[in-house]
Protein backbone atom coordinates (compact mmCIF):
# COMPACT_ATOMS: atom_id res chain seq x y z
CA UNK A 1 0.00 0.00 0.00
CA UNK A 2 2.84 2.76 0.89
CA UNK A 3 3.95 1.85 -2.52
CA UNK A 4 1.02 2.48 -4.53
CA UNK A 5 0.43 5.88 -2.16
CA UNK A 6 4.26 6.86 -3.22
CA UNK A 7 3.01 6.36 -6.92
CA UNK A 8 0.09 8.11 -6.36
CA UNK A 9 1.13 11.24 -4.89
CA UNK A 10 3.63 11.28 -8.07
CA UNK A 11 1.15 10.74 -10.66
CA UNK A 12 -1.23 13.51 -9.15
CA UNK A 13 1.72 16.36 -8.53
CA UNK A 14 2.93 15.50 -12.19
CA UNK A 15 0.03 15.80 -13.50
CA UNK A 16 -1.03 12.46 -14.27
CA UNK A 17 -4.55 11.06 -14.04
CA UNK A 18 -4.72 9.35 -9.91
CA UNK A 19 -7.17 6.90 -11.68
CA UNK A 20 -4.55 5.47 -13.56
CA UNK A 21 -2.53 3.82 -10.49
CA UNK A 22 -6.08 3.43 -8.51
CA UNK A 23 -7.13 0.15 -9.73
CA UNK A 24 -7.01 -2.04 -13.20
CA UNK A 25 -10.00 -1.99 -14.99
CA UNK A 26 -11.59 -4.86 -16.23
CA UNK A 27 -9.82 -6.96 -18.33
CA UNK A 28 -10.57 -7.28 -22.18
CA UNK A 29 -12.91 -10.74 -22.51
CA UNK A 30 -11.23 -13.59 -24.69
CA UNK A 31 -14.14 -13.62 -27.98
CA UNK A 32 -13.04 -14.79 -31.31
CA UNK A 33 -15.08 -11.65 -32.74
CA UNK A 34 -12.94 -11.20 -36.45
CA UNK A 35 -13.53 -12.94 -39.72
CA UNK A 36 -9.77 -14.35 -40.15
CA UNK A 37 -7.17 -14.73 -40.83
CA UNK A 38 -7.01 -16.71 -44.06
CA UNK A 39 -4.49 -18.90 -45.71
CA UNK A 40 -5.20 -16.14 -48.70
CA UNK A 41 -7.18 -12.80 -48.96
CA UNK A 42 -7.19 -10.85 -51.25
CA UNK A 43 -9.29 -7.52 -51.16
CA UNK A 44 -10.38 -6.56 -54.63
CA UNK A 45 -10.27 -3.41 -56.34
CA UNK A 46 -9.45 -0.50 -53.81
CA UNK A 47 -8.08 2.87 -53.99
CA UNK A 48 -5.06 2.32 -52.03
CA UNK A 49 -3.91 5.46 -50.26
CA UNK A 50 -0.70 4.44 -48.89
CA UNK A 51 1.58 5.71 -45.47
CA UNK A 52 4.52 6.86 -47.64
CA UNK A 53 3.36 10.39 -49.35
CA UNK A 54 2.17 8.88 -52.41
CA UNK A 55 -0.39 9.90 -54.45
CA UNK A 56 -3.66 7.59 -54.52
CA UNK A 57 -3.45 4.54 -57.05
CA UNK A 58 -6.71 2.42 -57.97
CA UNK A 59 -7.75 -0.19 -58.52
CA UNK A 60 -5.26 -2.72 -57.04
CA UNK A 61 -5.61 -5.86 -55.40
CA UNK A 62 -3.83 -6.77 -52.08
CA UNK A 63 -2.92 -10.46 -51.48
CA UNK A 64 -2.77 -11.57 -47.86
CA UNK A 65 -1.11 -14.45 -46.53
CA UNK A 66 -2.45 -15.03 -43.03
CA UNK A 67 -1.33 -12.05 -41.25
CA UNK A 68 1.09 -10.94 -44.10
CA UNK A 69 1.21 -8.85 -47.18
CA UNK A 70 2.33 -10.49 -49.82
CA UNK A 71 1.68 -8.43 -52.99
CA UNK A 72 0.15 -5.24 -54.19
CA UNK A 73 -1.07 -5.48 -57.85
CA UNK A 74 -2.21 -2.61 -60.00
CA UNK A 75 -5.49 -3.92 -61.88
CA UNK A 76 -6.58 -1.26 -64.01
CA UNK A 77 -7.36 2.74 -64.16
CA UNK A 78 -10.85 4.65 -63.34
CA UNK A 79 -13.66 4.51 -65.09
CA UNK A 80 -12.99 1.18 -67.13
CA UNK A 81 -13.56 -2.45 -66.38
CA UNK A 82 -10.74 -4.26 -64.12
CA UNK A 83 -8.19 -6.43 -66.58
CA UNK A 84 -9.01 -10.13 -64.85
CA UNK A 85 -5.60 -11.06 -66.63
CA UNK A 86 -4.20 -8.92 -64.24
CA UNK A 87 -5.93 -10.31 -61.05
CA UNK A 88 -4.06 -12.40 -58.84
CA UNK A 89 -5.80 -15.98 -58.59
CA UNK A 90 -7.79 -16.68 -55.75
CA UNK A 91 -6.35 -19.91 -54.04
CA UNK A 92 -7.97 -22.94 -52.66
CA UNK A 93 -9.77 -22.07 -49.38
CA UNK A 94 -8.65 -18.21 -49.92
CA UNK A 95 -11.14 -15.20 -49.51
CA UNK A 96 -12.17 -12.59 -51.28
CA UNK A 97 -13.14 -8.92 -50.45
CA UNK A 98 -15.41 -7.01 -52.82
CA UNK A 99 -13.81 -3.29 -52.17
CA UNK A 100 -14.47 -1.77 -55.44
CA UNK A 101 -15.03 1.89 -54.37
CA UNK A 102 -13.81 2.13 -51.37
CA UNK A 103 -10.30 3.79 -50.09
CA UNK A 104 -7.57 1.19 -48.40
CA UNK A 105 -5.21 2.97 -45.80
CA UNK A 106 -2.74 1.86 -43.27
CA UNK A 107 -4.07 0.71 -40.05
CA UNK A 108 -3.57 3.62 -37.94
CA UNK A 109 -1.32 4.44 -34.70
CA UNK A 110 -1.89 6.38 -31.92
CA UNK A 111 0.85 7.37 -30.10
CA UNK A 112 -0.87 8.31 -26.62
CA UNK A 113 -3.27 5.56 -26.27
CA UNK A 114 -3.84 5.50 -22.71
CA UNK A 115 -6.22 2.43 -22.20
CA UNK A 116 -8.05 3.54 -19.56
CA UNK A 117 -8.25 4.39 -15.86
CA UNK A 118 -10.86 3.08 -12.75
CA UNK A 119 -11.73 6.86 -12.09
CA UNK A 120 -13.21 6.63 -15.80
CA UNK A 121 -14.72 3.90 -15.62
CA UNK A 122 -13.65 2.33 -19.21
CA UNK A 123 -13.03 -1.65 -19.05
CA UNK A 124 -10.51 -2.12 -21.29
CA UNK A 125 -13.30 -3.53 -24.29
CA UNK A 126 -14.56 -0.51 -24.65
CA UNK A 127 -11.55 1.21 -25.02
CA UNK A 128 -10.03 -1.44 -27.40
CA UNK A 129 -13.19 -1.48 -29.62
CA UNK A 130 -13.65 2.39 -30.04
CA UNK A 131 -10.07 2.59 -31.25
CA UNK A 132 -10.71 -0.25 -33.64
CA UNK A 133 -13.93 1.07 -35.16
CA UNK A 134 -12.24 3.95 -36.18
CA UNK A 135 -8.77 2.44 -38.04
CA UNK A 136 -6.99 2.75 -34.71
CA UNK A 137 -4.55 -0.58 -35.40
CA UNK A 138 -1.33 -0.18 -33.06
CA UNK A 139 -1.46 1.84 -29.79
CA UNK A 140 1.68 3.15 -27.23
CA UNK A 141 0.30 2.70 -23.82
CA UNK A 142 2.07 5.86 -22.28
CA UNK A 143 2.47 4.73 -18.80
CA UNK A 144 0.91 1.38 -18.68
CA UNK A 145 -1.47 3.42 -15.97
CA UNK A 146 -2.92 -0.46 -15.37
CA UNK A 147 0.33 -1.73 -14.05
CA UNK A 148 3.27 -3.13 -16.47
CA UNK A 149 2.10 -6.68 -16.05
CA UNK A 150 -1.82 -5.67 -16.91
CA UNK A 151 -0.48 -3.41 -20.20
CA UNK A 152 1.88 -6.83 -21.14
CA UNK A 153 -0.69 -9.31 -20.64
CA UNK A 154 -3.14 -7.70 -23.19
CA UNK A 155 -0.16 -7.07 -25.42
CA UNK A 156 0.34 -10.65 -25.63
CA UNK A 157 -3.61 -11.51 -26.36
CA UNK A 158 -3.73 -8.98 -28.63
CA UNK A 159 -0.56 -10.25 -30.56
CA UNK A 160 -2.32 -13.74 -30.99
CA UNK A 161 -5.72 -12.16 -31.27
CA UNK A 162 -6.91 -13.86 -28.68
CA UNK A 163 -9.02 -10.19 -28.12
CA UNK A 164 -10.80 -7.28 -30.04
CA UNK A 165 -7.88 -5.04 -29.40
CA UNK A 166 -5.32 -3.11 -31.24
CA UNK A 167 -1.26 -4.37 -31.20
CA UNK A 168 0.36 -2.71 -28.29
CA UNK A 169 3.82 -1.24 -27.18
CA UNK A 170 3.79 -0.29 -23.04
CA UNK A 171 5.64 1.57 -21.71
CA UNK A 172 6.33 2.58 -17.80
CA UNK A 173 6.06 5.56 -16.12
CA UNK A 174 9.26 6.04 -14.46
CA UNK A 175 10.13 5.25 -11.01
CA UNK A 176 6.83 3.37 -11.17
CA UNK A 177 6.53 -0.21 -8.97
CA UNK A 178 9.72 1.39 -6.71
CA UNK A 179 9.53 1.55 -3.37
CA UNK A 180 11.47 4.85 -3.03
CA UNK A 181 11.79 8.29 -5.41
CA UNK A 182 14.49 8.23 -7.75
CA UNK A 183 17.02 10.38 -6.31
CA UNK A 184 20.33 9.70 -7.60
CA UNK A 185 21.62 8.67 -11.07
CA UNK A 186 22.42 5.00 -10.18
CA UNK A 187 18.60 5.41 -8.43
CA UNK A 188 18.04 5.91 -12.14
CA UNK A 189 20.26 3.67 -13.92
CA UNK A 190 19.40 0.76 -11.89
CA UNK A 191 15.15 1.50 -12.32
CA UNK A 192 16.16 1.67 -15.82
CA UNK A 193 17.53 -1.73 -16.07
CA UNK A 194 14.65 -3.13 -13.92
CA UNK A 195 12.24 -1.90 -16.05
CA UNK A 196 13.65 -3.38 -19.38
CA UNK A 197 14.05 -6.61 -17.43
CA UNK A 198 10.73 -6.15 -17.15
CA UNK A 199 9.74 -6.58 -20.54
CA UNK A 200 8.47 -2.77 -21.31
CA UNK A 201 8.92 -1.40 -24.47
CA UNK A 202 10.00 2.01 -23.30
CA UNK A 203 9.39 4.77 -20.67
CA UNK A 204 7.36 7.76 -20.24
CA UNK A 205 8.91 10.38 -18.04
CA UNK A 206 7.01 13.70 -16.94
CA UNK A 207 10.41 15.21 -15.54
CA UNK A 208 12.99 14.90 -12.38
CA UNK A 209 16.34 16.83 -11.46
CA UNK A 210 18.77 17.06 -14.28
CA UNK A 211 21.05 14.50 -12.87
CA UNK A 212 18.50 12.36 -12.38
CA UNK A 213 16.95 12.54 -15.84
CA UNK A 214 20.24 12.33 -17.79
CA UNK A 215 21.23 8.98 -16.06
CA UNK A 216 18.15 7.53 -17.22
CA UNK A 217 17.60 8.14 -20.63
CA UNK A 218 21.03 7.79 -21.40
CA UNK A 219 21.37 4.45 -19.77
CA UNK A 220 17.45 3.83 -21.60
CA UNK A 221 18.73 4.72 -24.68
CA UNK A 222 21.93 2.56 -23.98
CA UNK A 223 19.32 -0.96 -24.03
CA UNK A 224 17.76 0.09 -27.16
CA UNK A 225 14.35 1.38 -25.70
CA UNK A 226 11.99 3.92 -26.84
CA UNK A 227 11.27 6.76 -24.36
CA UNK A 228 8.41 9.73 -24.51
CA UNK A 229 8.27 12.70 -21.78
CA UNK A 230 5.53 15.31 -21.04
CA UNK A 231 7.45 17.66 -19.40
CA UNK A 232 5.76 18.60 -16.19
CA UNK A 233 6.03 22.16 -14.97
CA UNK A 234 7.82 21.25 -11.85
CA UNK A 235 10.78 20.18 -13.70
CA UNK A 236 10.86 22.01 -16.64
CA UNK A 237 12.66 25.08 -15.54
CA UNK A 238 15.61 23.00 -14.69
CA UNK A 239 14.90 20.36 -17.73
CA UNK A 240 13.67 20.85 -20.86
CA UNK A 241 12.50 19.42 -24.24
CA UNK A 242 15.78 20.09 -25.86
CA UNK A 243 18.02 18.99 -22.92
CA UNK A 244 15.70 15.44 -23.39
CA UNK A 245 16.64 15.04 -26.62
CA UNK A 246 20.28 15.49 -26.00
CA UNK A 247 19.88 12.98 -23.39
CA UNK A 248 18.47 10.88 -25.69
CA UNK A 249 14.69 10.78 -24.88
CA UNK A 250 13.29 9.63 -28.38
CA UNK A 251 9.80 11.58 -28.38
CA UNK A 252 8.05 14.32 -26.68
CA UNK A 253 4.16 14.50 -25.49
CA UNK A 254 1.94 17.86 -26.18
CA UNK A 255 4.00 20.67 -26.35
CA UNK A 256 5.46 21.31 -22.62
CA UNK A 257 8.95 21.68 -22.39
CA UNK A 258 9.50 22.88 -26.40
CA UNK A 259 8.55 26.97 -25.01
CA UNK A 260 10.73 26.96 -22.55
CA UNK A 261 13.58 25.90 -24.85
CA UNK A 262 12.32 28.64 -26.74
CA UNK A 263 12.99 31.02 -23.73
CA UNK A 264 15.06 34.07 -25.13
CA UNK A 265 14.98 36.78 -22.59
CA UNK A 266 13.83 34.59 -19.83
CA UNK A 267 14.19 31.32 -17.69
CA UNK A 268 10.99 30.49 -15.96
CA UNK A 269 7.19 31.03 -17.49
CA UNK A 270 5.65 34.15 -16.17
CA UNK A 271 3.68 32.51 -13.54
CA UNK A 272 1.22 35.22 -11.56
CA UNK A 273 2.20 35.77 -7.57
CA UNK A 274 -1.07 33.78 -6.97
CA UNK A 275 -0.43 30.77 -8.52
CA UNK A 276 -0.99 27.37 -7.58
CA UNK A 277 0.21 24.30 -9.68
CA UNK A 278 -2.35 21.78 -7.66
CA UNK A 279 -4.86 24.16 -9.04
CA UNK A 280 -5.70 23.05 -12.37
CA UNK A 281 -7.31 26.22 -13.60
CA UNK A 282 -4.34 27.93 -13.06
CA UNK A 283 -2.06 25.81 -14.20
CA UNK A 284 -3.49 25.44 -17.60
CA UNK A 285 -5.21 29.04 -17.87
CA UNK A 286 -1.59 30.10 -17.72
CA UNK A 287 -0.34 27.29 -19.94
CA UNK A 288 -1.98 28.89 -22.79
CA UNK A 289 0.12 31.99 -21.87
CA UNK A 290 3.17 30.06 -22.66
CA UNK A 291 3.92 29.52 -26.61
CA UNK A 292 3.78 34.07 -26.43
CA UNK A 293 6.77 33.55 -24.18
CA UNK A 294 9.03 31.79 -26.46
CA UNK A 295 11.07 32.93 -29.21
CA UNK A 296 9.13 34.54 -32.10
CA UNK A 297 8.88 31.96 -35.41
CA UNK A 298 11.36 32.59 -37.32
CA UNK A 299 13.97 33.61 -35.32
CA UNK A 300 17.46 32.95 -34.24
CA UNK A 301 16.59 31.00 -31.15
CA UNK A 302 13.68 29.73 -32.75
CA UNK A 303 15.37 28.32 -35.72
CA UNK A 304 18.60 27.31 -33.63
CA UNK A 305 16.29 24.99 -31.47
CA UNK A 306 13.94 23.34 -34.30
CA UNK A 307 17.59 22.51 -36.26
CA UNK A 308 18.75 20.98 -33.16
CA UNK A 309 15.84 18.57 -32.40
CA UNK A 310 16.18 17.96 -36.48
CA UNK A 311 19.56 16.76 -35.82
CA UNK A 312 18.76 14.10 -32.92
CA UNK A 313 15.95 12.91 -34.95
CA UNK A 314 13.35 13.86 -31.99
CA UNK A 315 10.07 12.81 -32.94
CA UNK A 316 6.84 15.75 -32.17
CA UNK A 317 3.81 13.82 -30.56
CA UNK A 318 1.49 16.76 -30.48
CA UNK A 319 -1.77 15.81 -29.24
CA UNK A 320 -3.68 18.85 -30.48
CA UNK A 321 -7.27 17.17 -29.84
CA UNK A 322 -6.73 16.73 -26.10
CA UNK A 323 -6.58 20.37 -25.34
CA UNK A 324 -8.60 21.72 -27.84
CA UNK A 325 -11.43 22.09 -25.13
CA UNK A 326 -9.22 24.92 -23.74
CA UNK A 327 -9.56 27.02 -26.75
CA UNK A 328 -13.44 25.76 -27.31
CA UNK A 329 -14.97 23.82 -24.64
CA UNK A 330 -18.69 24.23 -25.71
CA UNK A 331 -17.24 22.14 -28.77
CA UNK A 332 -15.70 19.74 -26.67
CA UNK A 333 -18.77 19.23 -24.85
CA UNK A 334 -21.30 19.01 -27.36
CA UNK A 335 -19.70 16.67 -29.70
CA UNK A 336 -22.50 14.68 -31.13
CA UNK A 337 -20.77 11.26 -30.23
CA UNK A 338 -20.68 11.52 -26.18
CA UNK A 339 -24.84 10.84 -26.08
CA UNK A 340 -24.38 7.45 -27.51
CA UNK A 341 -20.99 6.12 -26.36
CA UNK A 342 -19.58 8.36 -23.74
CA UNK A 343 -20.26 5.97 -20.62
CA UNK A 344 -21.89 7.67 -17.63
CA UNK A 345 -19.03 7.39 -15.77
CA UNK A 346 -16.58 8.95 -17.93
CA UNK A 347 -19.12 12.00 -18.90
CA UNK A 348 -18.98 12.63 -15.13
CA UNK A 349 -14.81 12.48 -14.91
CA UNK A 350 -15.32 15.13 -17.55
CA UNK A 351 -17.06 17.64 -14.83
CA UNK A 352 -15.52 20.59 -13.72
CA UNK A 353 -13.85 18.97 -10.82
CA UNK A 354 -10.99 19.74 -8.47
CA UNK A 355 -10.31 16.21 -8.45
CA UNK A 356 -10.58 14.61 -11.53
CA UNK A 357 -7.54 15.17 -13.76
CA UNK A 358 -8.24 17.30 -16.40
CA UNK A 359 -11.65 18.77 -15.69
CA UNK A 360 -10.33 22.18 -14.87
CA UNK A 361 -13.53 24.44 -15.96
CA UNK A 362 -13.72 26.12 -12.60
CA UNK A 363 -14.25 29.49 -13.96
CA UNK A 364 -13.78 29.08 -17.83
CA UNK A 365 -14.53 31.48 -20.46
CA UNK A 366 -13.83 33.92 -23.15
CA UNK A 367 -10.54 35.13 -21.73
CA UNK A 368 -8.79 31.67 -21.56
CA UNK A 369 -10.15 30.39 -24.91
CA UNK A 370 -8.58 33.55 -26.91
CA UNK A 371 -5.64 33.05 -24.93
CA UNK A 372 -5.21 29.35 -25.91
CA UNK A 373 -6.73 29.75 -30.08
CA UNK A 374 -3.32 32.00 -30.16
CA UNK A 375 -1.52 29.46 -28.18
CA UNK A 376 -2.54 26.81 -30.51
CA UNK A 377 -1.47 29.30 -33.87
CA UNK A 378 1.86 29.19 -32.72
CA UNK A 379 2.26 25.98 -31.67
CA UNK A 380 1.07 24.28 -34.76
CA UNK A 381 3.56 27.04 -36.66
CA UNK A 382 6.11 25.25 -35.02
CA UNK A 383 5.24 21.30 -35.78
CA UNK A 384 4.27 22.82 -39.33
CA UNK A 385 7.55 23.89 -40.07
CA UNK A 386 9.52 21.09 -38.05
CA UNK A 387 7.31 18.63 -40.59
CA UNK A 388 8.20 21.01 -43.68
CA UNK A 389 12.02 20.84 -42.59
CA UNK A 390 11.84 16.95 -42.37
CA UNK A 391 10.92 16.31 -39.14
CA UNK A 392 8.70 13.61 -37.73
CA UNK A 393 5.43 14.25 -36.23
CA UNK A 394 3.17 11.68 -35.34
CA UNK A 395 -0.65 11.28 -33.94
CA UNK A 396 -1.87 10.95 -30.96
CA UNK A 397 -4.95 11.59 -28.89
CA UNK A 398 -4.38 11.10 -25.05
CA UNK A 399 -8.32 10.30 -25.00
CA UNK A 400 -10.18 9.44 -21.74
CA UNK A 401 -9.64 13.18 -20.38
CA UNK A 402 -10.77 17.12 -21.35
CA UNK A 403 -13.80 15.93 -23.58
CA UNK A 404 -11.98 13.48 -25.64
CA UNK A 405 -13.35 10.17 -26.01
CA UNK A 406 -11.19 7.12 -27.41
CA UNK A 407 -11.56 6.54 -31.46
CA UNK A 408 -13.27 9.42 -32.09
CA UNK A 409 -10.60 11.79 -30.77
CA UNK A 410 -8.30 10.32 -32.77
CA UNK A 411 -9.87 11.35 -36.16
CA UNK A 412 -9.70 15.12 -34.58
CA UNK A 413 -6.59 14.78 -33.92
CA UNK A 414 -5.97 14.01 -38.07
CA UNK A 415 -8.07 17.06 -38.39
CA UNK A 416 -6.30 19.38 -36.13
CA UNK A 417 -2.96 18.36 -38.05
CA UNK A 418 -4.56 19.44 -41.50
CA UNK A 419 -5.22 22.33 -39.49
CA UNK A 420 -1.84 23.16 -38.88
CA UNK A 421 -0.73 23.13 -42.39
CA UNK A 422 -0.35 19.57 -42.90
CA UNK A 423 -1.26 18.20 -46.59
CA UNK A 424 -3.68 15.38 -46.30
CA UNK A 425 -1.17 12.58 -47.57
CA UNK A 426 1.31 14.19 -44.71
CA UNK A 427 -1.58 13.45 -42.42
CA UNK A 428 -2.11 10.02 -43.01
CA UNK A 429 1.52 9.74 -43.07
CA UNK A 430 2.01 11.00 -39.68
CA UNK A 431 -0.82 8.53 -38.62
CA UNK A 432 0.71 5.69 -40.09
CA UNK A 433 4.27 5.36 -41.19
CA UNK A 434 5.62 8.12 -38.69
CA UNK A 435 3.92 6.54 -35.96
CA UNK A 436 5.54 2.98 -36.78
CA UNK A 437 9.24 4.28 -37.67
CA UNK A 438 9.12 6.48 -34.09
CA UNK A 439 8.03 3.01 -32.33
CA UNK A 440 10.82 1.27 -34.32
CA UNK A 441 8.80 -1.08 -36.47
CA UNK A 442 8.62 0.32 -39.79
CA UNK A 443 10.00 -3.11 -41.29
CA UNK A 444 6.59 -4.38 -40.23
CA UNK A 445 3.68 -1.68 -40.23
CA UNK A 446 3.05 2.04 -41.47
CA UNK A 447 2.66 0.98 -45.17
CA UNK A 448 0.93 -1.72 -47.30
CA UNK A 449 3.55 -3.14 -49.00
CA UNK A 450 4.79 -6.68 -49.27
CA UNK A 451 6.45 -8.40 -46.36
CA UNK A 452 4.78 -6.15 -44.08
CA UNK A 453 1.73 -7.08 -41.15
CA UNK A 454 -1.98 -6.72 -42.13
CA UNK A 455 -2.91 -3.74 -40.49
CA UNK A 456 -5.30 -1.79 -43.13
CA UNK A 457 -8.46 0.55 -42.66
CA UNK A 458 -11.14 0.49 -45.12
CA UNK A 459 -13.58 3.63 -45.70
CA UNK A 460 -16.19 3.79 -48.41
CA UNK A 461 -15.70 7.69 -48.67
CA UNK A 462 -11.99 9.81 -49.64
CA UNK A 463 -10.51 10.96 -46.15
CA UNK A 464 -8.27 12.95 -48.31
CA UNK A 465 -11.41 15.15 -49.81
CA UNK A 466 -12.53 14.92 -46.35
CA UNK A 467 -10.79 13.60 -42.92
CA UNK A 468 -14.19 13.80 -41.28
CA UNK A 469 -15.70 10.43 -43.27
CA UNK A 470 -13.41 8.77 -40.60
CA UNK A 471 -15.18 9.31 -37.93
CA UNK A 472 -17.71 6.59 -36.36
CA UNK A 473 -20.62 9.06 -36.82
CA UNK A 474 -19.21 9.53 -40.44
CA UNK A 475 -20.07 12.93 -42.31
CA UNK A 476 -22.89 14.99 -43.09
CA UNK A 477 -23.78 14.90 -46.72
CA UNK A 478 -26.70 16.33 -48.96
CA UNK A 479 -27.83 14.26 -52.29
CA UNK A 480 -28.64 14.77 -55.82
CA UNK A 481 -32.20 14.22 -54.22
CA UNK A 482 -32.15 16.98 -51.76
CA UNK A 483 -32.12 14.73 -48.42
CA UNK A 484 -29.47 14.33 -46.16
CA UNK A 485 -27.48 11.74 -45.19
CA UNK A 486 -24.50 10.16 -43.29
CA UNK A 487 -21.63 8.53 -45.06
CA UNK A 488 -18.58 7.45 -44.40
CA UNK A 489 -17.07 5.89 -40.97
CA UNK A 490 -14.42 3.35 -41.45
CA UNK A 491 -16.27 0.37 -42.77
CA UNK A 492 -13.56 -2.43 -42.03
CA UNK A 493 -10.40 -2.55 -39.93
CA UNK A 494 -8.06 -5.77 -40.92
CA UNK A 495 -5.48 -6.33 -38.01
CA UNK A 496 -3.25 -9.02 -38.96
CA UNK A 497 -5.74 -10.36 -41.97
CA UNK A 498 -8.28 -9.92 -39.58
CA UNK A 499 -11.62 -8.37 -41.12
CA UNK A 500 -13.60 -7.04 -38.15
CA UNK A 501 -17.11 -4.83 -38.89
CA UNK A 502 -15.55 -1.47 -37.79
CA UNK A 503 -19.68 -0.26 -37.64
CA UNK A 504 -20.54 -3.10 -35.04
CA UNK A 505 -17.75 -2.64 -32.60
CA UNK A 506 -19.63 0.37 -32.62
CA UNK A 507 -22.88 -1.52 -32.20
CA UNK A 508 -21.41 -3.66 -29.37
CA UNK A 509 -20.12 -0.12 -27.53
CA UNK A 510 -23.41 1.46 -28.08
CA UNK A 511 -24.74 -1.54 -26.20
CA UNK A 512 -22.26 -1.22 -23.26
CA UNK A 513 -22.99 2.57 -23.18
CA UNK A 514 -27.48 2.17 -23.25
CA UNK A 515 -26.84 -1.10 -20.47
CA UNK A 516 -24.57 1.27 -18.34
CA UNK A 517 -27.24 4.26 -18.56
CA UNK A 518 -30.16 1.85 -17.62
CA UNK A 519 -28.55 0.32 -14.99
CA UNK A 520 -27.75 3.33 -12.91
CA UNK A 521 -30.45 5.84 -14.25
CA UNK A 522 -28.13 8.05 -15.94
CA UNK A 523 -29.74 10.99 -17.86
CA UNK A 524 -27.42 12.93 -20.74
CA UNK A 525 -26.85 16.70 -19.39
CA UNK A 526 -24.73 19.25 -19.41
CA UNK A 527 -22.60 20.20 -16.69
CA UNK A 528 -24.68 22.41 -14.23
CA UNK A 529 -28.01 21.91 -16.03
CA UNK A 530 -28.86 18.93 -13.84
CA UNK A 531 -31.41 20.90 -11.51
CA UNK A 532 -32.89 23.04 -13.99
CA UNK A 533 -33.89 19.93 -15.88
CA UNK A 534 -35.31 18.37 -13.46
CA UNK A 535 -36.90 21.24 -12.05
Amino acid sequence: MKKIMIQLLLLVILGASPGLLSGQIEDAPQIKEGDGPFTQLIIRGATLINGNGSPPQGPVDVVIKNNRIVNVVSVGAPGVPIDQNRRPKLEEGGKELDAEGMYLLPGFIDMHGHIGGKAQGTPAEYVFKLWMAHGVTTIREPGSGNGLDWTLKHKVLSAENKITAPRIFAYTFFGAGSDKPIATAEDARVWVRQNAKNGADGIKFFGATPEVMDAALKENKSLGLRSACHHAQLNVAWWNALQSARAGLTSMEHWYGLPEALFDGQTVQDYPPDYNYNNEQDRFSEAGKLWEQAAKPGSEKWNAVMDELLDLDFTLDPTFNIYEASRDLHRARTQEWHQDYTLPTLWEFYAPSRVSHGSYWHDWGTEQEVNWKKNYQLWMQFVNTYKNRGGRVTTGSDSGFIYELYGFAYIRELELLREAGFHPLEVIRAATLNGAQALGVEKDLGTIEPGKLADMVLVEENPLANLQVLYGTGAIKLNDDNKVERVGGVKYTIKDGIIYDAKQLLRDVKAMVDKAKAESGFEFTQPGMEKEIKS
